[in-house]
């Protein structure tokens, strides 16, 4: 009796992470595809190159001169769209998880609710919020109200069941904000390894330039290779510094949100640890 039975809500969430994962599969290869259609019918148009040349000619733009970076600026391409997508998803998640107001405006509510006493108005407001936060702390009220009609238990196992709900309820709904991150994170490494791979190969078509031409150097072939190898060196660390960026800033808002449950998870048990002190 003093556990809120959590087998109701384990599919819904079960079904949300798999979904979840079904969406980040199709993104990643959608992404990927894009950015090689981009590349051969974009990037490559003879537009930008002088003299329409695309294999020999110079590069006139700046979309001529990422074109040349070689086989691998698809692959790095396709890594900054996934940045992208899935920063998107995850704003929109952790937006709806927030609820519709401000999260340190609804703490506040239910905090001055809770010192009133007024626990039927605490959840009235985390109807309203709505979100994963709101979830949480209605999760709690819920139990309070159960707790005060509980003759068989002292206060401390009281307090107890309450917090262990209010435990509950928070493992059922914050691991759907940390869904993908993961794969925000691995881009972090993978898109400046990417672009040291991409150096690497234009550096070696470099040296093999100088090399095949017994002393002389054809200063063409040699732009290029070096202009191969700058241009990944470039796509590699941006898709790792905007990595970096959006994977701090989404788990900067989920630490907010689990801080904020805490803080009111707190409240509610002091709240009736107070009230029901003989």
């Amino acid at each position: 009796m003093a556990n809120v039975p959590t087998k109701p809500t384990a599919p819904v969430k079960k079904e949300s992470s798999s979904a979840s994962s079904i969406f980040a599969s199709l993104a990643i290869v959608i992404c990927l595809i894009v950015s090689i259609l981009i590349y051969f019918f974009i990037l490559a148009d003879p537009s930008h190159y002088k003299g329409g040349d695309v294999l020999n000619g110079e590069p006139s733009d700046p979309f001529g001169i990422v074109h040349r970076g070689g086989v691998l600026v698809p692959l790095v391409m396709g890594y900054v769209l996934m940045v992208i997508v899935f920063s998107i998803e995850r704003f929109i998640v952790i937006g709806k998880a927030t609820g519709t107001s401000s999260i340190e405006t609804f703490v506040r509510k239910i905090q001055t609710l809770l010192s009133a006493g007024n626990i039927d108005g605490a959840s009235a407001e985390c109807d309203k919020q709505k979100g994963s936060v709101a979830n949480v702390i209605k999760a709690g009220l819920k139990k309070y109200r159960e707790m005060e009609g509980e003759s068989g238990l002292d206060l401390d196992q009281k307090t107890l069941a309450i917090q262990k709900d209010i435990e509950e309820a928070t493992a059922l709904e914050m691991p759907m904000l940390e869904q993908n991150l993961t794969i925000i994170a691995t881009l972090v490494s993978i898109g400046t390894l990417t672009g040291l791979l991409g150096t690497v190969i234009g550096m070696i078509k470099a040296f093999a330039e100088l090399a095949g031409n017994g002393g002389g150097t054809n200063t063409g072939a040699l732009s290029a290779a070096i202009s191969e190898a700058l241009v990944n060196t470039a796509l590699g660390i941006s898709t790792s510094a905007l990595s970096i960026v959006m994977y701090n800033v989404f788990t900067s808002k989920i630490d907010n949100l689990t801080y904020a449950i805490d803080e009111t998870g707190f409240s509610i048990v002091q709240t009736f640890a107070a009230s029901h002190k003989r």
